[in-house]
């Protein structure tokens, strides 16, 4: 039997799964620390991970005999995918297990901050009953740019159907997926025709400040902006100035640059003025990572791993879950 160690807590249904198949030996590791783990992988054949731990070869050196890592999550960018294909470690995150949360979140996002309820809530509450500074905006007959069409990027698109609005979507490693809801354009035509642009991609080396000045100098008009993807997609300082300038009028940010693997810890640093900038400013809505952290997307995450893990086709499964 191989054993499986969960070094961050996920639902228990995935344990609940292998465990049943008769395959697995599963084994809680939440509170394992660095020096436990170099101790105790040696015999171990999966790691089941969300952020607690850096995947790399001086971590995983320490798992001779590992076969697979289970990314709870859609992004891997903690993870050596290169290190991995060299020593033969499959891979498996579960994007389809979050993208309808993310999908939500982000029309969510933009809601408010078009009809600007989070400043409308804040005011009535302080006993403030101001309408003409709380006048809102239509998404109808906007036009929604989206850079990266993958899992996350169409589930937004689609909860985008119900709007009379015009799509436009650039995937840099995707063709051919225009359809009656959504046209493939190129970054050139995302920049220059969008009202609004939904940030949907990994980072990596080449996404790292995807956002930054030359972004922003870029654009045809003025935009409503959304990540939902890292914190390090947008360049904080280009976002600030584009803000200033009036090409940015609002930014809806469920993840940011100056987020730390430990988020509970995210306000004990030292804050510098381009975060307080986000903190206070009423044209920034903030959420603390949770757009993808629904409590069916924390089942559906270690339903969809299982699935993978054993071998199962996602459409031949409860695929209504995805």
């Amino acid at each position: 039997m191989k054993k499986v160690v969960f070094l961050d807590t996920v639902h228990p249904v995935l344990a609940e799964r292998l465990t049943q198949s008769g395959e697995y030996e599963c084994i809680e590791a939440h509170e394992w620390t660095r020096e436990v783990c170099e101790e105790r992988l040696g015999d171990v054949h999966g790691i089941v991970i969300r952020s607690r731990f850096t995947m790399d070869e001086s971590f995983l050196q320490f798992a001779p005999n590992l076969e697979f890592i289970a990314r709870s999550g859609a992004g891997m960018e903690n993870i050596d995918e290169a290190y991995c294909t060299q020593r033969g470690i499959t891979l498996y995150n579960a994007p389809e297990g979050n993208r309808n949360a993310v999908g939500e979140h982000a029309l969510g996002m933009l809601l408010s901050m078009m009809n600007k309820i989070h400043t409308s809530n804040r005011d009535v509450k302080n006993g403030i009953w101001e309408r003409e500074g709380n006048r809102g905006v239509e998404l109808d007959g906007k036009t929604v740019g989206i850079i990266g069409y993958g899992n996350n990027g169409k589930a937004f698109a689609q909860k985008l159907r119900g709007f009379d609005v015009t799509l436009l979507a650039y995937d840099k490693y995707k063709t051919g997926f225009g359809d009656e809801f959504v046209i493939e354009a190129t970054l050139e035509a995302v920049l220059r025709k969008s009202d609004v642009i939904s940030f949907h991609i990994p980072q990596n080396d080449e996404t790292i400040y995807f956002a930054d000045q030359e972004f922003f100098d870029a654009l045809g008009k003025p935009i409503y902006l959304l990540n939902l993807s890292r914190g390090k997609i947008v360049e904080t300082k280009s976002l600030i100035d584009s803000i200033q300038k009036g090409t940015t009028i609002a930014a809806g940010l469920d993840v940011n640059e100056f987020e730390k693997k430990s988020f509970e810890n995210f306000f004990e640093s030292e804050q510098n003025e381009a975060l307080k900038f986000l903190l206070h400013s009423d044209k920034i809505l903030l959420t603390p990572h949770i757009g993808g952290w629904t409590h069916e997307s924390y089942y559906k995450l270690s339903y969809v791993l299982a699935d993978k893990i054993l071998g199962i086709d996602l459409f031949d499964s409860q695929s209504h879950l995805y």
